[in-house]
């Protein structure tokens, strides 16, 4: 019994290590594979970069080169130098000469009903002139009649005050008047009574 339990771990020990192993040769093989996926992804890129890179600058760096070397080119080198002979423009007038005598009042001049119907237009925009600048006109003198109503009032009110102003000015100066009569009279009982206290043998200071 004891050797079939020692076998039975055994086994089931040898199994645990078994799968033990493998797990790990998986990682490592995963390990591997994402390296070399890695790798790949960073080589394709370096590539891509190097080929756009190319495609960018390619063209510039070729026709740097080309010019910097001088290579011939055979378009250029193979075409002659063109020689024009050509007549120079006529003008409108030597084209048309009966445009120079052509006016624009003229246009319509032979035809009544068009002739009728412009003067109607400059009729209708002559009278919307005139009842533009009479709106002008109105609104100007609505304008002015406000500004002078205003007027009237601020001078109606500087009328006032200066009218109490005079009044303030009337008063103080019969006021200064009278204490000017009433200085003057005290003045005069003032040298009666000391001419008085003299008589009675009195001696100021």
């Amino acid at each position: 019994m004891e050797i079939i339990i020692r076998s039975l771990s055994l086994t089931f020990s040898q199994d645990i290590e078994a799968d033990n192993n493998k797990h790990t040769v998986y990682l490592i093989r995963e390990r591997e594979m994402s390296r070399r996926s890695g790798t790949c992804l960073r080589c394709c890129l370096v590539f891509f970069a190097v080929i756009s890179a190319l495609g960018v600058c390619g063209p510039a760096l070729y026709w740097r080169f080309k010019k910097t070397i001088g290579f011939p080119d055979s378009k250029t080198s193979s075409c002659p130098p063109c020689i024009c002979d050509c007549p120079p423009p006529l003008s409108l007038l030597k084209i048309a000469p009966g445009l120079a005598n052509l006016s624009v009042t003229d246009c319509g001049s032979n035809d009544p009903d068009l002739k009728t119907e412009m003067e109607k237009q400059f009729v209708d925009l002559l009278t919307e002139e005139l009842k533009l600048q009479e709106a002008v006109a109105q609104e100007h003198a609505h304008h002015m009649n406000i500004t002078l109503g205003e007027a009237k009032r601020v001078a109606s009110q500087y009328q006032r005050e200066a009218e109490k102003c005079n009044a303030a000015t009337e008063t103080c100066e019969e006021a200064r008047e009278r204490s000017e009569a009433f200085l003057i009279r005290e003045r005069k009982v003032t040298s009666l009574w000391e001419q008085r206290a003299r008589q009675l043998g009195y001696e100021g200071e």
